[in-house]
């Protein structure tokens, strides 16, 4: 402080420093002190000269500065000061502050020059915004807020350079966007404005910053500080998603995608007592509903801003919209601004166009409000951009929206107009506003008028049907005679043109339209004679659109009027006005200021009321028109029949072709039908064939069931067998006990006659076995007998023991199973019987009457189950029959398409080969041409407007030359 005060002040006795020469001596001690204290001493009187010497401080200082930032990094109090002067040498808006009102428009550009050669200078190393942005990661309150300042303040300067070395930057943009979540509101703040500089017109940094969540971020801050009542912050937040959003496709389907459309409805939330907004609320209003309209702009992609439209509408936005479009008290631009948005809300979108239909006006009795719109706009007193807002949204409403124009067309029929007068209709408010004395309510009424009949064919056949009453006592005239007639009466500029646009919509496209507009005699004269007179500038206008207008009646003329066919109007306009003229008064309407000014956007946006002459969708018809009609007034009549011709013969081939469309497209119909069927019928087989399967699985459980109760029932039966009463009273009958008692004494007798046989068989073997001793002796005197059969007898003897052997065991076998089989027989004939009650008796009769009536029942249900199946096989068969015809009628069907399909190619050849006898026609036109050329025979333009005859006898004429020759 000491060497400060030594600086600044000098001594009392000697003479003072110039601003230059302390500011030497300070940039001297900042590089060459070894002492911190003095360093942040030296930067901290820079900082405090650097306002009043800016220039020299700028200059001198500023690499000692840059320097600093370099090696003292961790002196936060030092990097401060340099910070901030820095900030003071680059800003502009502090020297401007202290200019006075005369000398500001002098040293405007100066000061202006000054900070952006320092910004050059101190960007000219990158590394130096590479610093900058370290420095804002600092926490340190001295530190961060000079940085995002001077940051600013650099993007301000050099935008586009600084942005390209912050993207490249690792880092660089999410390092800024922590400023937003700062708790310290002045950083937060400032960092918004900071975003603000460094988002202007850079799509990357604009996705970046998106992406960085900076949607949730702002929205939050704007939610904090009271939305449309809050304060300045509020502002800036609204203007950086503006950039963030604005021509931005894909940071807009990021905002939708993130369901931010449904958090901005609170924002136009109002109440009933409306009186009173402060200048802050109103400006943020304003924001809010442009920024609405950044999401909605016609210029966005037609995908984009139709799914931010139905957002919107799900969402209640509109709604709310309209609210403060029918609420009192609204501020006008507020109230302006408003109608601006919901036309761009509901513009194009059916959804949202049927919803404001339904609008009505809180008055008694209620009105739409389209029609409390409309009386807006033909009012005179008016303001007139709220006049201009309602135009537009009245053409939002009708573009591409043919139920709305319906509504509005059918206003003006007669059968539809109240008659009793009580309220009033859209269409009696266009006629009021089409014939009243103000000319800016003629021309609005006029483009209404033509926007409800754009593209729309049959409305401009129905609007020929509306009758107005002039005067008492006169018979009514059309609506089409009345605009002629009021034409001609040479009102104000404005109130013609928007006539005549208002004429060339109607009658374009529409052949009937043209004929009736024909049909007054005095039409076709006045346009000539207003073309073909030398007027004004300020007429020209006028002119070109009675060009526009003749020029429609002959392009779209049907030759239903002798006296106004194609080419008597085409032979009217060389007469009278000559084709070149007529061509170049045509041309005024493109090369018109105003004409190229309405093209540029829909919205209807002008200076002033006399500006008012073209509408947006009208520049598009006169761009279509322009060329087509000159080509059609340079035409021959050779050439419009042979273009007839052509048409008529595209016609009919556009008409096969349609009517084999219209074939196909009902086969194709029928054939999906069929599929349908054909799918329903295979889904109903499937469902059959589940349902027999499962019936088929429940028959099984019931046969297992009933097998089971049969079990069952039989072992109850022997368990409860025994003799006599017992028996008898546990329900055995006893014709089984007697059948019982007969086969135990069947087995009985069978037991006795095997013993007795087993006797005669042992005594049988016991008598061979006796045999050979007792015959021994007499074996001598058998075998001198007969010695042959002895062997023989022998050997047999043997087989039959050993057969009887066999037998006995066999049957001793039996006889152990038999005797096993009559002991169990006997242990149950043998166990006493338990006495039983005659109760107990009765529940054993009821519980196996109880099983033989389940048992019928099962038996009866499994006969059903039996039809059923039957029943299932039989649909069955029949669905499959169903399914094979419907397959050979889609196969006849292919084929038929197949065949049409062929006709069709067939009849684009045949169109194909006339165009090319066409062409070759035309060829041998331009080759006769030559020949005439060549034998020195005069050839003129005006040859081609005589007729098919005398050009046969020209070409016969010069065959003759030729053969002279």
């Amino acid at each position: 402080m000491n060497f400060l005060r030594g600086v600044m002040g000098g001594q009392s006795s000697g003479p003072q420093p110039s601003g230059a020469e302390t500011i030497q001596k300070l940039c001297d001690r900042v590089a060459s002190s070894t002492l911190l204290d003095d360093r942040r001493d030296a930067v901290r009187a820079l900082k405090s000269l650097s306002k009043k010497y800016r220039l020299e401080v700028g200059v001198q200082a500023m690499p000692h500065l840059i320097h600093v930032l370099q090696t003292d990094r961790s002196d936060s109090e030092i990097i401060g000061y340099a910070l901030d002067t820095l900030y003071n040498i680059i800003s502009n808006d502090l020297e401007e502050e202290e200019q006075d009102d005369s000398e500001e428009e002098n040293s405007q550009k100066q000061t202006e020059d000054l900070g952006s050669q320092f910004t050059e200078l101190f960007i000219k190393q990158q590394d130096n915004i590479t610093l900058l942005l370290t420095y804002l990661e600092e926490f340190d309150f001295h530190v961060r807020w000079p940085g995002v300042k001077l940051l600013t303040v650099l993007l301000k300067q050099q935008g586009p350079q600084v942005q390209q070395i912050i993207l490249v930057s690792p880092m660089g943009v999410s390092r800024l966007m922590d400023l937003l979540a700062d708790s310290r509101e002045v950083i937060r703040n400032d960092g918004v404005l900071l975003l603000q500089q460094l988002t202007k017109s850079n799509a990357a940094i604009q996705k970046i910053v998106a992406f960085e969540n900076a949607f949730e971020r702002l929205l939050d801050i704007i939610t904090d500080e009271g939305n449309s009542d809050g304060g300045i912050v509020v502002e800036d937040c609204l203007l950086l998603l503006q950039n963030l959003l604005k021509n931005n496709n894909s940071n807009q389907n990021f905002f939708k995608e993130g369901s931010y459309i449904q958090r901005m409805k609170p924002w136009f939330e109002v109440g009933d007592d409306n009186s009173g907004w402060s200048a802050q609320k109103v400006t943020n209003l304003h924001l809010m509903l442009q920024l609405v309209r950044v999401l909605v702009s016609p210029t966005n992609p037609p995908g984009a801003t139709s799914s931010c439209q139905r957002a919107m509408f799900h969402c209640g936005l509109l709604q709310q919209l309209c609210t403060i479009l029918m609420a009192t008290g609204v501020p006008a631009d507020i109230l302006t601004e408003t109608i601006n948005t919901v036309s761009e809300v509901i513009r194009g979108c059916q959804m949202n166009q049927d919803y404001f239909a339904s609008v009505n006006a809180p008055s008694n009795p209620p009105r739409p409000a389209i029609v409390v719109l409309l009386m807006s706009m033909v009012n005179e007193r008016q303001p007139f951009v709220l006049r201009c807002a309602v135009l537009y949204c009245f053409q939002c409403f009708l573009y591409k929206n043919e139920k709305g124009q319906a509504e509005i067309v059918s206003t003006l029929l007669p059968s539809t107009i109240d008659a009793t007068g009580n309220s009033v209709s859209a269409g009696q408010l266009l006629c009021g506003g089409l014939f009243s004395t103000d000319s800016l309510s003629n021309w609005c009424a006029a483009v209404a008028l033509a926007h409800a009949l754009q593209e729309n064919a049959t409305l401009k056949e129905q609007l020929l049907r509306v009758q107005l009453a002039t005067s008492i006592g006169n018979p009514p005239v059309s609506l089409l005679q009345q605009c002629t007639n009021i034409l001609s009466q040479g009102s104000k500029v404005q109130t013609r043109v928007g006539l005549l646009m208002l004429l060339c919509t109607w009658l374009s496209n529409c052949p009937i339209a043209v004929t009736h507009f024909l049909h007054n005699s005095a039409n076709v004269p006045f346009l000539t004679g207003q073309i073909a007179e030398n007027l004004g500038e300020e007429e020209h206008l006028v002119q070109g659109l009675c060009a526009l207008l003749l020029g429609i009646s002959i392009y779209y003329n049907d030759n239903s009027l002798e006296n106004y066919k194609k080419e008597k109007l085409k032979q009217l306009i060389e007469k009278r006005i000559g084709k070149e003229n007529f061509v170049e008064k045509l041309g005024f309407i493109s090369k018109h200021e105003f004409y190229s000014r309405a093209a540029q956007k829909p919205q209807p946006s002008f200076s002033s009321p006399d500006h008012m002459m073209f509408d947006h969708e009208f520049t598009k018809l006169v761009k279509e028109l322009e060329g087509i009609i000159t080509k059609a007034v340079y035409k021959s009549s050779e050439e419009d029949k042979q273009e007839e011709e052509v048409k008529k013969s595209l016609e009919q081939h556009d008409n096969i072709v349609t009517r084999y469309k219209s074939i196909i497209r009902v086969q194709d119909q029928e054939l999906e039908e069929l599929k349908k069927q054909v799918e329903s019928i295979k889904v109903q087989n499937e469902q059959l064939q589940a349902t027999v399967t499962q019936q088929m699985s429940q028959i099984q459980q019931h046969k297992d069931q009933y097998n089971l109760l049969k079990v069952q029932l039989g072992k109850d039966n022997q368990h409860h067998s025994s003799h006599g009463d017992v028996a008898q009273m546990n329900g055995v009958q006893p014709e089984e006990i007697s059948k019982l008692h007969g086969e135990i004494e069947e087995w009985k007798h069978k037991l006795e006659l095997l013993q007795e046989q087993l006797k005669e068989r042992d005594s049988l073997i016991e008598s061979l076995k006796l045999s050979p001793a007792a015959g021994g002796t007499t074996t001598e005197q058998s075998s001198q007998t007969n010695k042959p059969s002895g062997p023989d007898v022998d050997r047999e003897l043997y087989k039959e023991v050993e057969t009887l052997r066999a037998q006995i065991q066999s049957q001793s076998t039996d006889i152990i199973k038999l005797q096993s089989e009559k002991q169990e027989l006997l242990q149950k004939l043998s166990i006493a019987p338990v006495p039983v009650s005659g109760d107990d008796g009765t529940i054993m009769v009821a519980k196996t009457a109880d099983l033989e009536r389940r048992l019928s029942m099962l038996l009866q249900e499994n006969k059903e189950l039996k039809n059923e199946i039957a029943a299932h096989g039989e649909e069955k068969a029949s669905l499959k029959q169903q399914l094979d015809s419907s397959n050979s009628t889609v196969a006849i069907l292919q084929n038929e398409k197949s065949k049409l399909q062929k006709e069709v190619a067939e009849s684009k050849k045949e169109q194909d080969d006339l165009l090319v006898l066409l062409a070759d026609q035309d060829q041998k036109i331009i080759a006769l041409k030559d020949k005439l050329k060549e034998l020195g025979e005069p050839v003129e333009d005006d040859d081609e407007l005589e007729s098919g005859d005398q050009g046969e006898e020209d070409e016969g004429d010069d065959e003759d030359d030729e053969e002279d020759n």
